[in-house]
């Protein structure tokens, strides 16, 4: 005998609380692929939950419900990217959205249905318990996007160099042995000299660049391969599907460089201040990206040790120039997820380990602090005592939240940023360390005594 089937459960509304209403016009939508489920004060409507589809039309029809409703801010709760739709139509017709983090609802228990999902979010945003996620001005994000396209396409290419390099080994040709980068101008260079038919060693290794370390005989020994169709067509696609990211790489970074123009100009209109030649990157941007930093931004970012053009400009693309969002670069920091994520209990700290993210500033920092690891600055001799005491990827964070807090200094103040150098951040820590061994002793009744150098109290001396 088969068992009734249940009968579905109505949507039952909030619990009466004594909680002051911060915002009394307030929606909120649980956002998904197929449909939003849009929750609105009871007393607003007959049905004060709704489902609407993710057509343009009924993301319109959503819009004019609220309205006709009354409310004036909504709170958003999705995964993806399917809120953004919805976000722009909203953010067009004068509601004040918040998009909110979806982990801060993942504690509560029971409301696991799209229909209880929006009348939690409706009533947490009415007693302003939600706090929204970061997202930059509209501008900003149009550069992220760029930005993000530009990472996308780069990552493409370099699965095809690695296919390249899959190729250029089935033929034995051993151009990763001899070349720093097989797709520098040398490498290239022999690629498609072989994809053009020669076959020569000598004749191959001719095309080396003068300031490659190796010989141009170890070069020839390197190409002494076997030259199978099946490998060289494979190579040659792999040549011919990064010459095409490339071209794409290219037209990004023009749009790049158009939209930089729309951005107010902060500069003195003076170029930025001379300093030592960046390192040449083959992911660099097309154009000049120092000079057009230093005119929106007003300040050389760039001077920072460890951080280049592009990488200051994927930071950017981030977080925007405002940082008066944050109350302190302490608060950035966390943001970042670079910060000391203290937790404390009963007075005693229990971890100081950094939340996990996936903010791509973040890792730019955290690229940008690994880079320093042969620097003789201040930072680069930071990190390597951190390295020494932490080890490396707890030094990195460190480092990366140092970063961190000089980019927010300098945005907000205005100032120049200006390396003491590595001896001198090595005679400020050993200050710092006397300073505190000092302090010990004199708390345990003892005086520290600096003993003078062996040959200083020699008689020859």
């Amino acid at each position: 005998m088969a068992r009734p089937r249940a009968r579905p459960r109505r949507p039952q509304p909030p619990p009466a609380t004594s909680l002051p209403r911060v915002n009394a016009n307030a929606a909120g939508i649980d956002v998904g692929a197929t449909a939003h489920y849009v929750a609105v004060p009871a007393d607003r409507d007959a049905a004060p939950v709704r489902e609407f589809g993710p057509f343009t039309n009924d993301l319109y029809r959503l819009a004019e419900w609220l309205r006709a409703c009354g409310i004036e801010t909504v709170a958003l709760e999705s995964t993806g990217v399917y809120w953004i739709p919805l976000f722009q139509v909203l953010e067009e017709r004068g509601f004040a959205v918040r998009l909110v983090d979806a982990r801060q609802l993942k504690r509560v228990p029971g409301r696991k249905s799209d229909v209880l999902d929006c009348q939690w979010l409706q009533q947490l945003h009415t007693f302003g318990l939600l706090a929204g996620a970061f997202r930059p001005d509209d501008q900003t994000c149009v550069l992220r996007s760029y930005m993000r396209q530009r990472a996308m396409l780069a990552a493409y290419a370099g699965q095809h160099v690695q296919h390249l390099q899959k190729a250029l080994v089935q033929m034995n040709l051993q151009l990763s042995v001899v070349l720093d980068d097989v797709t520098g101008a040398t490498g290239m260079k022999i690629i498609r000299a072989v994809l053009a038919g020669e076959r020569d060693p000598q004749r191959l290794a001719a095309l080396r660049h003068g300031k490659c370390a190796h010989s141009e005989a170890t070069i020839a020994e390197a190409l002494r391969g076997d030259w199978r169709e099946e490998h060289l067509f494979a190579l040659g696609q792999a040549v011919e599907l990064i010459e095409a990211y490339q071209a794409k790489i290219a037209a990004c970074d023009a749009r790049i460089r158009a939209h930089l123009q729309r951005f107010e100009d902060r500069g003195t209109g003076e170029p930025p201040p001379p300093g030592p030649k960046p390192r040449a990157d083959r992911h660099d941007l097309g154009f000049d990206a120092t000079a057009e930093l230093y005119r929106l931004a007003g300040v050389d970012l760039t001077a920072i040790d460890g951080l280049g053009a592009h990488s200051v400009l994927k930071i950017i693309s981030e977080t925007g120039l405002d940082m008066a969002r944050w109350p302190s670069a302490r608060h950035f920091g966390a943001w970042l997820g670079l910060a000391p994520n203290n937790r404390v209990s009963g007075g005693k700290v229990l971890s100081r380990r950094t939340r996990p993210t996936a903010n791509r500033a973040a890792t730019a920092l955290r690229v940008a602090a690994q880079s320093l690891h042969r620097s003789k600055s201040a930072l680069g001799a930071f990190l390597r005592r951190k390295a020494a005491h932490l080890g490396m990827p707890k030094a990195i964070t460190a480092t990366a939240y140092k970063l961190a807090r000089i980019l927010y200094a300098l945005l907000t103040t205005g100032s120049t940023f200006l390396d003491p150098g590595q001896d001198a951040y090595e005679r400020a820590h050993t200050a710092r360390v006397v300073r505190s061994l000092s302090r010990r002793a004199r708390d345990l009744g003892y005086q520290l005594v600096k003993q003078e150098p062996a040959h200083a109290l020699s008689p020859s001396g």
